[in-house]
């Protein structure tokens, strides 16, 4: 199973947009996320709330990537009555894995799992392949899309900006900056504003 800060595991499988391979999308930042099944409701609601948000995370150069060990025949068939049914179309595609080679490398799979469903997994893929983020759902519990919107913007500024964002940071708040770890660094002098020298709050611009 792969860790933070780790290279994601390559793959080139089939996806209801033609073949992709992991590869194709360095030089963006990636959510690759697993679902359970197919024709499952959490999951409908899941692929709901990730096209409608789909073009929000386009403007973060943040591409889309499902998967489950569906087949790709299942996988159309249920696009087709999520757009039939709800009237949302699937933007973005999704893999089929079912000989569970990717989602084992992922760790998708539970070793003592008593089914082939994938868990609730996503992981955050930064434009050089590697893994930034995971986040691990139980299949009755839906996960928060806006959260990871919040998480794609949050991890980018962390890195154009080069400081932490603290709990609940949404675009616009504060930061902070990251504490000195010499002591010639650290402020002694009394600070005009609450905190200490390892929790300085800051603005950046925009």
């Amino acid at each position: 199973m792969p860790l933070l800060n780790e290279p994601a595991p390559g793959f080139r499988a089939r996806t209801t947009h033609g073949e992709r391979a992991l590869a194709d999308y360095r030089g963006r930042w990636l959510v690759f996320f697993a679902h359970p099944a197919d024709f499952t409701p959490v999951c409908a609601s899941e692929f709901i709330a990730f096209s409608q948000a789909y073009d929000r995370f386009q403007a973060l150069g943040c591409d889309l990537l499902g998967l489950s060990v569906d087949s790709l025949f299942a996988h159309i068939a249920w696009l087709r009555s999520i757009e039939t049914q709800f009237g949302v179309r699937v933007p973005f595609p999704i893999v089929e894995d079912p000989s569970m080679v990717i989602a084992r490398a992922y760790g998708m799979l539970h070793p003592g799992a008593h089914t082939s469903a994938t868990v609730r997994a996503s992981f955050v893929i930064d434009p050089a392949g590697i893994i930034r983020a995971i986040t691990w759902y139980p299949m009755t519990v839906g996960r928060s899309v806006e959260e990871l919107l919040r998480l794609v913007t949050a991890l980018q500024t962390s890195d154009r900006e080069q400081v932490f964002t603290p709990e609940g940071w949404l675009p616009g708040g504060a930061v902070l900056m990251p504490p000195p770890i010499l002591m010639p660094g650290m402020p002694f002098a009394p600070a005009l504003e609450p905190g200490d020298w390892y929790y300085r709050l800051g603005a950046i611009d925009g």
